[in-house]
């Protein structure tokens, strides 16, 4: 392991090229003022920028992701951030497998002095320099029991506001699963973590990262399906989960536990047919580790426990046919 320079505590897999992060993502949606409140009372810092809206965590200078308003909501480019040594020599391998460099898109609030190019599938991609906003060690975990005698809640009058602590990760849809592995690792250097058939797949980062910071669920056409935002425990689950029915936004799935990335989740539905999730205790892949991927069949593939799946769960508003994928398809618990 090599430390990166100035960035202590931050450590790279040697000899290997990859990306690190990801480090925000654009989305489109048709009125920012209810994007606004839904992210606000999701308990992100929202701010004001140019023509669009900033998605920040409150205590970060990091923007996760940024709005802008359109006629419908439409994912519009991932962002991925690199070491500084690793730029170069990863624009050189994109462009050796034959992948079409372009200019950054017109609009949309992008502001890039990265690369851009597209997936197979439309998908606009930014390749920039950036710290590593990954995880550099599993996140703490907070869910604990308190000693004898003593109160172990508190009154809902005195509950804490949940406030994430950082994006976690994306699912996006696409046409062909097995493809989205096939460009992602040998372009991003991004690895298979796990899968359900071709039904979806997870990939994580080489420089250590959790289970998966991107994952990827079939589909007529790319999209978005949730963002994933990390909090301390399960009780914050709850929290997040109330807060939210208290604003008015009820609908969703949770509280559960998935077997791929192990983690605690409930899923809020968003205005426009996708979800923000709060998410704790994801496994953990470290850059010195290798990750023994799994295939896993649709029984053992969903969730551990929680609620029964909504069937409308799955479904990709922004296909032109607005197409369902039903849960069986994906079994993969997104």
């Amino acid at each position: 392991m090599t430390a990166i320079t100035g960035k202590v505590g931050v450590t790279k897999r040697p000899g290997e090229l990859g990306i690190h992060s990801m480090d925000t993502f654009n989305m489109m949606v048709p009125d920012l003022k209810v994007a606004e409140d839904f992210y606000r009372s999701f308990g992100l810092d929202v701010r004001e920028e140019g023509q669009g809206l900033g998605i920040y965590t409150f205590g970060s200078s990091h923007r996760w992701a940024s709005l802008a308003e359109g006629p419908r909501k439409k994912l519009n480019h991932l962002s991925f951030a690199v070491f500084e040594e690793d730029f170069e020599p990863i624009r050189k391998r994109i462009e050796r497998n034959g992948v079409r460099i372009m200019d950054a898109p017109r609009g949309y609030c992008y502001d890039s002095n990265g690369f851009w190019f597209q997936d197979p599938f439309g998908m606009n991609i930014e390749i920039k320099i950036a710290e590593k906003s990954s995880p550099n060690e599993k996140m703490d975990f907070t869910t604990q029991s308190c000693p004898p005698g003593q109160m172990g809640s508190v009154s809902r009058t005195k509950a804490l506001k949940v406030q994430p602590r950082r994006l976690a990760h994306i699912l996006a849809f696409t046409p062909s699963v097995p493809e989205s592995i096939e460009f992602y690792s040998r372009n991003l250097g991004l690895r298979l973590s796990d899968r359900q058939g071709d039904g979806i797949c997870f990939m994580h980062g080489i420089h250590g990262s959790d289970h998966h910071l991107i994952a990827f669920a079939k589909s007529s056409a790319p999209g978005l399906h949730h963002c994933s935002w990390d909090v301390g425990g399960v009780n914050e689950i709850g929290l997040g989960a109330s807060q939210m029915a208290d604003k008015g936004y009820q609908k969703g799935w949770g509280l559960g536990r998935h077997v791929l990335g192990s983690n605690y989740f409930h899923y809020v539905k968003d205005p426009w047919g996708s979800y923000s999730e709060y998410s704790a205790d994801i496994d953990y892949i470290p850059a010195d580790q290798d990750w023994n991927a799994g295939d896993y069949p649709p029984e053992d593939g969903i969730y551990l426990w929680g609620p029964e799946i909504p069937q409308d769960f799955v479904f990709n508003y922004e296909a032109a046919d607005a197409d369902r994928v039903t849960p069986g398809a994906v079994a993969g618990a997104v």
